[in-house]
């Protein structure tokens, strides 16, 4: 597997996954705000995906056919407050490639690539009534990558309950580098 920046060619790949999910999260493959965020993250340079290589090729950059994504992650930032707030605005890992890596893979990546210390990172997830934060283990996966659960926030656009998920910024650094751990964060 490999991440990287998502390209204009990954976005039926996108469509494809939001597929898989709608039951949980209401209406995306048709809904042209959900193509035009998807869209401007990739503009941006703030949407990842996860690509099996290409046996065909070296895999390299261009590694991954854009349409068979294993998963993809948009991400943006708020510098408003003294230190940033980082959030995770939709992150979904295909079916037959869930329970292998792929989320944990992508989540790693954004932080290297966009979260500097200190800051605080969110994210929304379902609620813990709704049906899906136990099938698709989305709030068990957010609480063993550090996030706890803070407020309940709007309903989702099929109606179910969704929850505020908060976690410090923990970067790891590359070799030789001292490390510095953010605890702290909006309330």
């Amino acid at each position: 597997m490999m991440v990287r920046l998502a390209e204009e060619r990954d976005f039926p790949g996108f469509l494809g996954l939001a597929g898989q999910v709608e039951h949980w999260f209401g209406p995306m493959v048709e809904d042209a705000g959900f193509h035009e965020a998807v869209r401007e993250h990739i503009r941006r340079g703030a949407a990842l995906v996860a690509v099996a290589p290409d046996p065909d090729t070296d895999a390299g950059p261009g590694a991954g056919t854009g349409t068979e994504l294993l998963g993809g992650l948009l991400f943006g930032t708020d510098t408003d407050a003294d230190a940033p707030v980082h959030h995770v605005h939709w992150l979904v890992v295909s079916r037959q490639a869930r329970a292998g890596g792929v989320g944990r893979a992508l989540m790693r990546d954004a932080m290297r690539r966009w979260v500097r210390e200190p800051a605080g990172i969110e994210v929304v997830t379902f609620g813990a009534d709704h049906p899906g934060a136990t099938e698709s283990g989305a709030r068990a996966f957010y609480e063993r990558l550090g996030f706890t659960p803070a407020e309940v926030v709007a309903p989702g656009p099929e109606g179910g309950s969704r929850q505020l998920f908060r976690r410090g910024a923990q970067v790891r650094p590359t070799r030789g580098e001292h490390v510095t751990t953010y605890t702290g964060g909006p309330a």
